[in-house]
């Protein structure tokens, strides 16, 4: 019996799913690194206050800076964690996926099941990050704070699965991640950067989550324009790594005929 379109789609998250379970080592970041960097950023953090200029909310807030450093502390682990995670996954299983995409395997099922995976991981991961945050205050709505590290959670996952299907070295895609959370984080934060609200900012990857995630601990406002941004660019990398797949596995014969 010919398989079907859910045969091929479940097969293949299931093992996306088991190729995450099996990295112990992003298990034991998930676990341990999440809840130490919101609690470091909690006691280690000046807890005074800090005004600074909300641009999801078109006004200026003031809010205690140890609560402030919960939240980009929270935004920052669970983007490191599931772009090294979908990375990890998708830079590891690139020789297994082309083979069997040039056995006949369906791409679009094989890519559909990473971005189920992606979504089990993220929102795991996310829940998790929101509870470890409520332990220290109550924000004005977690279900969005939840919502928008979700987000960020999502386009560094896009990211991670993009650079696993673009480049040949792991030290260079997890360098490239850490970096760019790095740079992205830190400007963003009012903490470390006075001028958090420059033009500039509203193009780094986490622009829309970390707006979310600061109007949801501070603000009753829902910023649903800024919550978009996420997704989309979710949406770009997940179709810059489709194209190289694609590409990766595309059909050499002719091109050996002609050759």
């Amino acid at each position: 019996m010919r398989p079907t379109a859910w045969t091929y789609f479940s097969t293949a998250a299931r093992f996306a799913l088991l190729e995450h379970v099996r990295n112990r080592l992003a298990l034991v970041l998930v676990v341990v690194f999440v809840p130490l960097w919101i609690s470091l950023g909690h006691a280690v953090v000046d807890s005074h206050e800090v005004r600074f200029m909300l641009r999801a909310t078109h006004g200026t807030v003031t809010a205690h800076g140890n609560d402030l450093g919960n939240i980009t502390g929270a935004l920052n682990a669970v983007t490191l964690i599931v772009g090294f995670m979908m990375f990890s996954v998708t830079f590891r299983a690139a020789g297994f996926d082309r083979r069997l995409a040039m056995a006949g395997y369906p791409r679009r099922h094989l890519i559909a099941a990473k971005f189920a995976a992606l979504v089990v991981v993220a929102a795991v991961t996310c829940a998790y990050a929101t509870l470890s945050v409520c332990l220290y205050w109550s924000p004005r709505r977690p279900w969005l704070l939840a919502l928008a590290l979700a987000c960020g959670a999502l386009t560094y996952g896009g990211l991670g699965v993009m650079l696993g299907a673009l480049l040949r070295s792991e030290l260079a895609g997890m360098l490239l991640i850490i970096m760019t959370s790095i740079i992205d984080a830190g400007l963003q934060s009012p903490l470390a950067n006075p001028v958090a609200d420059d033009d500039v900012i509203r193009y780094l990857p986490s622009f829309g989550a970390m707006q979310v995630a600061t109007t949801a601990g501070f603000r009753d406002a829902i910023p649903l324009p800024y919550l978009l941004l996420g997704p989309l660019w979710f949406a770009g990398a997940l179709l810059v790594a489709a194209l190289a797949f694609r590409f990766h596995t595309r059909d050499r014969r002719n091109t050996f005929a002609d050759g």
